[in-house]
């Protein structure tokens, strides 16, 4: 097996990523110190959000790349009708939310990016998740047991709300989880 020569660093404070990239049985370090301030650009399409702010993430690391360092950075988000749901800011926030994607299908997107001093690669991915109706005590339960608001679109699959009503998905669940591994390791593959 192949494994990457370069020192790795995950460009993010992610705890699900950093359990994720750490199942690849692959050494890393966590720097998450950037200058990047997310932001949309005017017009871009919800589906090119996550690599735009993965790439604005790469780039606004904080120090420049030592020849022997690999940076990954990444982003997801949740598309439903066309537009993005990002992290609830609050519980009302999260309520909506989770009333919205209720007994809809949705989809998330994630994009990594891989930076060297001398190279850059990039890999997204896309899920469709069907979430069951859900009812108002349901919701209120999650919200208020989870705090999901670290969590594109106000949910993580991985928690209750997934075991009860997202059966089914269509793609990665690793990927709903915000880290499509399985893109990430023939990224690392492709740098060894």
């Amino acid at each position: 097996m192949k494994t990457c020569s370069k020192r790795i660093i995950l460009g993010s404070g992610s705890p699900r990523r950093r359990e994720l990239l750490a199942g690849l049985d692959v050494e890393f370090t966590v720097d998450t110190g950037n200058t990047f301030e997310e932001s949309v650009p005017a017009g871009a399409q919800p589906e090119e959000v996550p690599l735009l702010m993965a790439k604005g993430k790469s780039h606004g690391f904080h120090r420049p790349l030592e020849a022997d360092e690999l940076l990954i950075t990444a982003d997801t988000v949740v598309v439903l009708e066309g537009r993005v749901l990002g992290k609830p800011h609050s519980r009302e926030q999260a309520f909506e939310m989770l009333r919205e994607l209720s007994g809809k299908a949705h989809k998330v997107v994630s994009a990594v990016v891989f930076r060297t001093q001398d190279m850059e690669r990039s890999a997204t991915d896309e899920t469709i998740v069907h979430v069951a109706p859900l009812d108002e005590d349901e919701i209120a339960y999650y919200i208020d047991r989870y705090k999901p608001f670290d969590k594109a679109g106000g949910y993580g699959i991985q928690e209750w709300l997934g075991y009860a009503s997202m059966g089914n998905i269509e793609g990665s669940f690793y990927n709903v989880m915000g880290f499509p591994v399985h893109k990430v390791w023939k990224l690392l593959q492709d740098f060894a």
